[in-house]
């Protein structure tokens, strides 16, 4: 096939020129060279190779895949199948959207169907040798028809160019209907040349607005709409030739808008002339950051990181300054560039940091369009997606975005609305945070993630404690220094672990290990080392240096082995350490704030060296907008910020021999590794400005100002940055007492239960009393509860006092007990056996504890009532949340005994609720009859597998119950 010579014939020059490049030492590579777009598209990095400019609108690239996990950039290495090349796309994310205007060049036969189905369609089949993907170009034959595809990219425009190979005729499909669901759409032709249209779509971006413009090199012979005149999908026909040449603006404003941004950018037809510019805007970006020794590989994995965390956040204003926010409607301002797709979960950590470094500029941008949110949309964003509040994710982290520019001299904005907009976020009544405000933690049984959400929560407000600081207010910042210390209250300091409380009694049965509801995309192990804001009181509470250097060695050298729930994101694991996903990526630089950096240098090199490579799956995890790729880079060059809001970046190992940060400001700051290699992993000493350096970290203002940094490396650790003076500082001045948790104390109990209690802060007196105000009781040891009361617990320490925590007990009556024949899952206990008849009614959110749920198993459960009685009602509450693949049981059935061997039936209640039904939904089922007895016993049955037609088909399905009531 002639087009696939010609593409085979442009890879092969391709590799010679690497091959050249690498053996001739005068011809170095530049950085441009060096980026593999491949890099995170297969494995589960969900990135996509296609063609975009830095922080573009665009994002040009191939789709191969429609549906599933993987396919959320909508392209995976493993595919050979295209179904046509689309305008936007999402780099990394853990969730599906966008893959707007789909353009597939084809000949012959027309299908508007794309052929997923096992039908014909416009799909075609191409092949991995005949892709070419770098920084703003993708080239990729398409087999079926033998054409050669083409793409580049401007800001807000993507260029085709097809040779067809002198096809009879040349033909294009454009489908808006493709992957999301359409809203509302319209496609219609301008003149011969030219096609407008508007698509808005709903998927994770409830209302996506988007308007395009596309034109074409040759006139449109014939236009054919698929289904009839619907503005979905159309096939156009231009004749027999060669090629063919399509350029496609878009807006989020309108179809004039599209039409500003076409004439702006690409305004001409040279394919070349526009790759090129592509190529020469991305060599400028790329240098941004010079590295300079270590092997190629390396400098491939270094300069696509670089590159992956130049993708997002994207553009999201036209040429004339006009912009969609918020409240999804229309404003023009030219004093900031507006952007969208802020993944701040991830991104606060590394990623906006790094930009504070080398992005300065946008970061302005960034927190101007932060502020803009807020005063459209009513809130910061946490996950905003093309104007739209995804609500994904958990904390407010616009506000450390915020603090960390400030607190590094990125002062172009309104600082106190900014301050404003971050104490907004923090007293909101949503997500746990007005628990949290008022508890000072949040209760598993009342809020899902409980135990991330309180440790980020936090964190976020220590940040608005620093800004606040910063402008002057010390009354604000100490309220916020208070809140901060929340995190004392998931500390249990029996075990060392940050864990739930349930009724104020700490989560049980616990298992670090175990994957569950209390915790973000993680488990215990994961979470329990975040305390960026207040490192070295959480080294106090472990027990001192040498306790939380072990706590440390704990996590790296345990099981692997994850228990409870399914989750796709721990990824990459070292131990307990999950590389592959967020949580974790701060824990190995923690080694420095207990004297031990050298194991924090090793152990960094062991993850650049064995979770990054240069191919396709050469990602632990997803690449989520830039954060996997900014670890990388800031590791690589040398150092790591642990606490985004501080100026202080923890030092680690080097990866290269010397790389040259080129500033905004005209200065460079060089790192410099000497006798740098793969056994000389460790740091003997460094040198700033070739003065002895001793700390193992650098302040923010020391990178501004220019310099050098030295790093002496050598084979076997050191004591280098061992001692107390030279270790980086994490700590919260004031005092927060901690509230009492319960270490033992039922929820609900048949005689009595044992109050055990506990506090993690040291020196503390413990009080109690059983009603709001009443006498006051110092704890001295464990005491028995033996009726339904209130407990209020609290603790002191000298004139400081903790929040009060109220925990309530019910004694269940008659001697009533329960006996399960089926076991529930140990992440869904709702507190243990005792749970369906607790008197505690489980909610609508599944994730809070209060549901016992059973994965693919029926329950059955005997209950002894403790006597022989009448009784006219037996009855069992139930939750379906489908999307959680969660059913109601096909049918609930009774039985009554009086000796509890010898059972009779005395009724059945029959689902008549469709698995299809969405949102969560609570319903009993029950008998209405008179009976006698002692025992009952229930039969729920599980539908054991998912439905054929259910996402999850042929997966186990569950059955989550809470309360029986037998009156």
């Amino acid at each position: 096939m002639q087009n696939r010579n010609l593409i085979m014939k442009s890879c092969q020059w391709f590799l010679l020129c690497l091959i050249f490049f690498s053996c001739t030492e005068q011809s170095p590579k530049n950085p441009f060279e060096h980026v593999n777009p491949f890099i995170g598209t297969g494995g589960h990095g969900h990135t996509f190779p296609g063609a975009t400019m830095p922080f573009g609108m665009v994002q040009l690239s191939p789709d191969t895949r429609l549906e599933g996990w993987d396919g959320c950039s909508g392209y995976h290495y493993s595919d050979s199948i295209v179904y046509g090349f689309s305008h936007t796309h999402l780099s990394g994310t853990g969730i599906a959207d966008y893959g707007d205007i789909l353009l597939m060049p084809y000949t012959g036969e027309t299908f508007f169907n794309n052929g997923a189905d096992g039908d014909s369609g416009y799909r075609s089949h191409f092949l991995k040798e005949t892709e070419i993907a770098e920084p703003g170009y993708y080239a990729v034959n398409l087999e079926d028809d033998d054409i050669a595809v083409q793409l580049t990219i401007g800001k807000r425009v993507g260029f085709h160019q097809y040779d067809f190979n002198g096809a009879k005729d040349r033909r294009l499909i454009i489908d808006l209907a493709h992957r999301d669901e359409i809203l509302e759409s319209n496609l219609e032709q301008v003149n011969a040349y030219e096609l407008t249209g508007y698509r808005h779509s709903k998927s994770w971006a409830q209302k996506q607005y988007l308007f395009f413009r596309i034109i074409f090199d040759q006139p449109i012979q014939s236009l054919q709409y698929g289904g009839g005149d619907d503005g979905k999908k159309a096939a156009l026909s231009f004749g027999q030739g060669n090629q063919l040449k399509v350029k496609v603006a878009i807006s989020a404003v309108d179809e004039e808008g599209a039409q500003q941004n076409l004439e702006a950018e690409i305004p001409d037809w040279d394919f070349d002339k526009a790759r090129n510019d592509s190529r020469l805007t991305w060599e400028s970006q790329l240098n941004k950051i010079n590295v300079e020794g270590g092997s190629e590989e390396q400098k491939e994995v270094f300069y696509t990181a670089l590159y992956h965390t130049m993708i997002a956040p994207n553009l999201y204003q036209d040429v004339d300054g006009r912009y969609r926010s918020t409240d999804l409607e229309v404003h023009s301002d030219t004093s900031f560039t507006n952007h969208t797709v802020f993944s701040l979960w991830d991104t606060y950590r590394s990623t906006h940091p790094l930009y504070t470094i080398i992005e300065r500029k946008r970061t302005s941008d960034f927190i101007q369009t932060f502020l803009k949110q807020y005063e459209y949309g009513g809130r910061l964003p946490m996950w905003e997606l093309a104007g739209n509040y995804t609500d994904c994710m958990i904390g407010y982290h616009a506000v450390p975005t915020i603090a960390d520019a400030y607190l590094k001299g990125i002062k172009d904005f309104d600082s106190e609305k900014a301050l404003e907009a971050m104490i907004h976020s923090s007293m909101q009544n949503r997500l746990g945070i007005d628990e949290f405000r008022s508890s000072g933690y949040i209760p598993s049984d009342v809020e899902a993630e409980s135990v991330s959400k309180t440790l980020e929560y936090a964190y976020d407000d220590w940040t608005i404690a620093e800004m606040a600081n910063q402008l002057g207010k010390p009354d604000i910042a100490s309220v916020y220094y208070q809140r901060a210390q929340n995190y004392k209250n998931v500390f249990d300091p029996t075990t060392g672990f940050m864990r739930a409380r349930n009724n104020n009694r700490w989560f049980y049965p616990f298992e670090p290990a175990e994957v569950n509801f209390n915790y973000t995309e993680a488990n215990s192990w994961q979470y329990s080392y975040y305390v960026p804001q207040d490192v070295e009181t959480w080294i106090e509470m472990l027990g001192g240096d040498e306790a939380a250097e072990t706590k440390l060695d704990e996590i790296f050298s345990a099981n692997s082995e994850t228990k409870g729930r399914d989750q796709a994101d721990i990824t990459g694991l070292i131990g307990q350490y999950a590389h592959g996903n967020e949580p974790s990526h701060h824990i190995p630089y923690l080694y420095n704030f207990v004297g031990r950096p050298d194991k924090t240098q090793k152990l960094v090199r062991q993850i650049m060296d064995e979770l990054y490579s240069n191919q396709p799956d050469g990602l632990s995890g997803n690449e989520d907008c830039g954060q996997m790729s900014s670890w990388l880079v800031m590791s690589a060059i040398g150092f790591y910020p642990v606490t985004p809001a501080s100026t202080d970046y923890i030092l680690g190992s080097p990866w290269f021999k010397r790389a040259t940060i080129n500033l905004e400001n005209g200065n460079q700051f060089i790192i410099e590794a000497k006798d740098n290699g793969s056994n000389n992993v460790y740091v003997g000493s460094v040198e700033l400005n070739n003065s002895e350096y001793p700390y193992t970290y650098i302040k923010h203002d020391e990178l501004m100002k220019g310099g050098i940094l030295t790093f002496n490396m050598q084979a076997e650790p050191s004591s280098f940055g061992r001692e107390k003076e030279h270790r980086p500082k994490s700590k919260i001045d004031t005092e927060a007492i901690a509230i009492p948790a319960l270490e033992t104390g039922d929820h609900a109990f048949m005689e009595t239960t044992l109050v055990t209690l506990s506090t993690p802060t040291s020196e503390a007196d413990i009080y109690y009393t059983f009603t709001a105000g009443g006498e006051k009781i110092k704890y001295d040891e464990p005491f028995e509860i033996n009726r339904s009361t209130d407990l209020f617990v609290w603790a002191e320490k000298g004139e400081k006092e903790s929040l009060k925590a109220r925990s309530t007990f019910y004694k269940i009556p008659e001697k009533r007990s329960i006996s399960l024949s089926t076991e529930y899952a140990n992440h869904y206990t709702a507190g243990g056996d005792m749970a369906l008849i607790d008197f505690i009614r489980g909610g609508e959110d599944f994730r809070t504890g209060s549901w016992q749920g059973y994965e693919g198993v029926d329950l059955e459960a005997v209950i002894d009532m403790g006597r022989i009685g009448d009784f006219t009602v037996a009855k069992i509450g139930f939750l379906q949340d489908e999307n959680a693949w969660i059913f109601m049981p096909t049918e609930v059935q009774f039985f009554t005994s009086i000796d509890g061997e010898s059972f009779e039936a005395i009724g059945t209640d029959v689902n008549g609720i469709t698995y299809k039904e969405k949102g969560a939904i609570l319903h009993d089922f029950k008998v209405n009859k008179s009976f006698k007895g002692r025992y009952i016993k229930i039969v729920a049955k599980n539908r054991g597998v998912c439905p054929p037609d259910h996402k999850g088909a042929g997966g186990k399905s569950w059955i989550f119950a809470d309360e029986i009531v037998i009156n």
